[in-house]
């Protein structure tokens, strides 16, 4: 069970941050504050945050596509693509260029404007990392953003991602430091917050964020996001995963997250990143279109865009569109009028 919270909620009226800035010093207290507010009083809140930094009704449309899959040496405690467990994800060796170029092409028509590439590494090898760099040339010759997500990365290997183009690099810290050894024991935490070092020396842009409902207190949800706010920069995009809960992993028979819990998170996360991109991210397949407004509401304003995500469900486009339609909602770069990209 996720503990309750004991700080006093913050009153509505009390500073966001420095007039015309953002803060990069809030304190646990503050965050837990936050959490602990009234639902609908965080949620008002959350949104005027968004509206202040953000077109209102947009959303960010990403795809992703796991460009060389299983096999990974890694023991994340959640993922499928790991070694360690049996979870029926094969070993699939890296993608070739014009498979990815088409599965890109189909992206954009059906209209996602960021296109991201996984693959389950702890690293990438040199041979492979020079074909992924292929790859973001090719996405980027066809207008879209390119993001990534290959493990590890030294600033040497982030530079030749940067020169190839690409624009974002993903690495999520998933939880806090003191809850991250429950979790995963092959890296350190500290090996995460250097390889998000190394991406932003080499002129990266960073996607950073967590997973919920993998046993954590709401202290570590709290600190997550208080060492994602006490970052140098913010990440630019800032994903919000529900565990995907996947037979064979230690997490199977994990407990859900109450759906609550789930929006004041991402209702913090904008609050405190003001200007990122909050991404509803894994998980939407099993929430309902209700919840999934909540999210929005709360500032979620980017989601992946597709039926699959690496190797796990995501709700059909056919299904986004329909909500999208019912909450008035359009996609990034496509809004009438606007300049907002």
């Amino acid at each position: 069970m996720v503990r309750a919270m004991s700080a006093h909620p913050a009153p509505l009226s009390a500073p966001l941050a420095p007039a015309g800035g953002v803060r990069h010093d809030w304190s646990l207290e503050e965050v837990e504050a936050l959490f602990a507010q009234p639902f609908m009083d965080l949620i008002l809140r959350a949104q005027l945050v968004h509206r202040a930094h953000h077109a209102a009704n947009t959303v960010q449309m990403s795809t992703l596509l796991s460009i060389k899959t299983g096999a990974c040496p890694e023991d994340c405690a959640y993922c499928p693509q790991s070694v360690r467990y049996d979870t029926g994800v094969g070993r699939e060796s890296l993608m070739e260029l014009e498979a990815v170029r088409a599965c890109a092409l189909r992206a954009k028509a059906a209209g996602a404007t960021r296109f991201c590439m996984g693959a389950a590494y702890r690293a990438p090898k040199a041979k492979d990392l020079e074909a992924i760099a292929a790859m973001v040339r090719a996405v980027r010759e066809l207008g879209l953003e390119s993001c990534a997500t290959l493990g590890m990365l030294t600033e040497e290997q982030a530079q030749l991602l940067r020169a190839a183009g690409l624009d974002y690099y993903n690495h999520n810290l998933d939880t806090s430091a003191e809850y991250y050894g429950e979790i995963i024991t092959t890296r350190s935490y500290q090996d995460r917050l250097d390889t998000l070092a190394a991406v932003r020396a080499a002129g990266l842009k960073v996607c950073c964020g967590g997973i919920l409902g993998m046993g954590e207190s709401a202290r570590d949800r709290a600190q997550l996001l208080v060492t994602l706010a006490g970052l140098p920069e913010h990440p630019e995009s800032v994903p919000i995963n529900r565990l995907v809960r996947v037979r064979g992993t230690p997490l199977a028979d994990a407990a859900d997250v109450d759906p609550f819990d789930f929006v004041r998170t991402l209702a913090v996360a904008r609050i405190l990143m003001p200007r990122a991109h909050v991404r509803l991210s894994a998980g939407r397949e099993d929430m309902s279109d209700e919840l999934q407004a909540l999210c929005f509401l709360a500032g979620a304003n980017s989601i992946f865009y597709g039926e699959k995500l690496l190797t796990t469900g995501n709700p059909d486009v056919a299904r986004d569109r329909r909500l999208f339609a019912r909450l008035g909602l359009t996609a990034q770069g496509h809004e009438a009028g606007s300049g907002h990209a």
